[in-house]
């Protein structure tokens, strides 16, 4: 499975990724800005709603509408705020000083503006990215396996990704420096040192978002607080108290601003502009970028828009995208579940829940002749779920229905595991069967006589003799005359 994210950490002159989609939910985001405003960068173009993303560059500005279309303005003598058609399924945006990067809902990257150093040539293969950043005169792309890959601009290292390549869930561009961050919580730095960017303070651990200005670097902890190092000539690495309950930053050139969790915006550092004079009512915030020497921030608004959850089909691989948002949602995260009718029964797609500002997903685990039902449940304090809307999404897999294991959900299980296959019109002997890692017969779980397409089975975790199996890695076997399919499954007690 493959989830499309969106980074928590705004980045270098401003992004910060709510995600792909359409708004789901009571209340549209309208985008406020401040500080310099010599080129209207701070004034969204009317209608200024429906917002669901933005970014901020050196003069420049951007915002995604909730129908995937990217809106720029105003400093353009680069190109910068002339948006490449197709303007649509656009799910993410970054800027660089005086570029402009966009993500598509496909996992492509769309880049426009200043390209003297190639920051605008996307080395291929352009796909399966899953978040965008942009530095000074380089760009990041973050791969849905966890890998970064850089290009532009590269005097200073600030393109070669240290190595090991891999298990990175956010990144972040400054000047002439990167930032990335491990899912372990930990934060790697490269590129240009010259004021310490690139020195993580211990303890390098448990950080959640991260943020690269021209020549400092922050990151915010799991526990609410925030670390700033490198150059610190105004102020915009010392964290105004109390520092605690925060939950995203962002960076401009020489000041710092992070988003808390009553929904205000907190700025410091330089101020000769009123970069970090965030404008009252300071209140309702959802996201938040930093440009040059403006900031921007993404606030809901009383305009009530229709609610929508769907699910589409990305035809260059038979995935399905579903996509929403939902702001002011209750709960802590997102589950997917996902069923063969719209009664169900329904499955989960994801254990372990989607960060609720998430607002895309790409289901890998269809099949070509499938027809899938979608429900988004919110996870609260309680563990207890909810409907996070009542829709249902559906989509249909064109194609033929093969002969295979279509799927093991959940995998990890706990306890009771559905297992999906497929079987021809036609067959005369077919047995599926659990083993274990030494090839071991655990289970038979054999269809009956006459069975043909999708066949679903319930195993409840216990061997043939009835007696309950112990945690471990086991593989369920589909053996159609002859023809064997396998799938891995994981059992955790």
């Amino acid at each position: 499975m493959k989830r499309v994210l969106a980074t928590l950490a705004p980045v270098f002159f401003g992004i910060f990724v709510l995600g792909t989609g359409v708004v789901h939910g009571q209340l549209t985001a309208s985008i406020i800005g401040w500080g310099e405003n010599g080129y209207d960068q701070c004034t969204a173009p009317a209608p200024n709603e429906d917002f669901i993303a933005l970014a901020a560059g050196r003069y420049h500005s951007l915002g995604i509408k909730s129908d995937g279309t990217v809106i720029a303005w105003y400093y353009s003598w680069e190109g910068q705020c002339l948006v490449p058609e197709p303007n649509a399924d656009f799910t993410a945006v970054a800027a660089g000083y005086e570029h402009s990067l966009g993500l598509k809902s496909g996992g492509t990257i769309v880049a426009w503006g200043y390209n003297a150093f190639g920051q605008c040539d996307v080395p291929a293969p352009n796909g399966d990215f899953t978040a965008v950043a942009g530095g000074l005169h380089h760009s990041l792309g973050l791969k849905s396996g966890g890998t970064i890959v850089a290009w532009g601009w590269n005097t200073q290292g600030q393109c070669d990704v240290p190595a090991p390549n891999a298990d990175f869930v956010a990144v972040s561009g400054g000047k002439l420096h990167s930032l990335g961050l491990k899912s372990s919580g930990a934060i790697v730095a490269w590129g240009s040192d010259s004021q310490g960017q690139c020195v993580v303070p211990d303890p390098n651990t448990n950080f959640i978002g991260i943020a690269a200005g021209e020549l400092h670097s922050l990151g915010v902890k799991s526990d609410g607080t925030i670390v700033c190092w490198g150059y610190n000539s105004d102020g915009q690495c010392d964290v105004p108290e109390p520092n605690a309950d925060f939950t995203a930053v962002a960076a401009g050139a020489y000041h710092s601003l992070a988003l808390t969790s009553d929904s205000t915006i907190v700025a410091w550092g330089r101020d000769d502009y009123g970069q970090c004079t965030v404008p009252a009512p300071n209140g309702d915030f959802v996201a938040l970028a930093g440009g040059s020497f403006h900031s921007l921030g993404l606030t809901r608004s009383d305009t009530p828009v229709e609610t929508v959850f769907y699910a589409t089909l990305v035809p260059e691989d038979h995935t399905v995208l579903l996509r929403w948002l939902l702001p002011g949602c209750p709960g802590v995260g997102l589950r997917i579940y996902r069923a063969l009718s719209a009664d169900g029964p329904y499955s989960c797609l994801t254990p372990d829940p989607l960060d609720s500002i998430l607002s895309s997903y790409i289901d890998e685990t269809a099949w070509s002749g499938g027809t899938f039902w979608y429900e988004l449940r919110a996870l609260l304090d309680s563990e207890d779920e909810i409907l996070a809307t009542d829709i249902r999404a559906s989509v249909t897999v064109p194609g033929t229905l093969a002969f295979g294991i279509r799927y093991v959900m959940p995998n990890p299980a706990t306890a009771h595991a559905s297992i999906g296959y497929t079987l021809p019109a036609a067959w005369r002997s077919a047995r599926l069967s659990v083993h274990d890692v030494t090839g071991r017969l655990v289970r038979r779980l054999d269809p009956a006589t006459g069975t043909r397409g999708l066949v679903a089975v319930d195993w409840d975790g216990t061997a043939g003799s009835g007696e309950r199996v112990a945690s471990g890695v086991y593989f369920v076997r589909l053996d159609v005359d002859g023809t064997v399919a396998t799938q891995r499954m994981v059992l955790l007690r």
